[in-house]
């Protein structure tokens, strides 16, 4: 989903896509699809774009699909001491972290793709 809000404010103010990529510290090419809605932006980032934009997070927002799957039968994240589980434990893990996984989750998919269609050509055959 693209975020309209956050584009329409970013160019109303007359910030590049670049200036705010140095605000999340992140690329330039990974702000854009973010932007465009093929990446997540996280809580974190949400709130370092409002404030370097002077606005409210509420005033550029788009409510986001989650594109993190927890596993809750894996042992290492079930955490049974606490009432609320998995997120104990998640919510310790960095915004940078997860979004960096979730990048290369998008990447690896994008990879896997190109190679079923090289497989599928005549030239990938052998």
């Amino acid at each position: 989903m693209q975020k309209e809000k956050l584009r329409a404010i970013r160019k109303q103010k007359g910030y590049t896509q670049q200036q705010i990529a140095d605000i999340i510290a992140t690329d330039v090419s990974n702000y854009s699809r973010k932007e465009s809605g093929d990446v997540k932006i996280v809580r974190d980032e949400w709130d370092k774009i409002a404030r370097f934009l002077n606005v409210s997070v509420e005033e550029i927002y788009v409510d986001e699909e989650a594109k993190v799957v927890i596993n809750n039968d894996h042992p290492v994240f079930n955490d049974q001491s606490s009432s609320t589980g998995i997120m104990t434990q998640y919510n310790n893990i960095p915004g940078s972290i997860i979004q960096n996984l979730q990048d290369y989750i998008s990447f690896l998919k994008e990879e896997n793709e190109k190679l079923k269609e090289e497989l599928k050509s005549p030239r990938g055959r052998k």
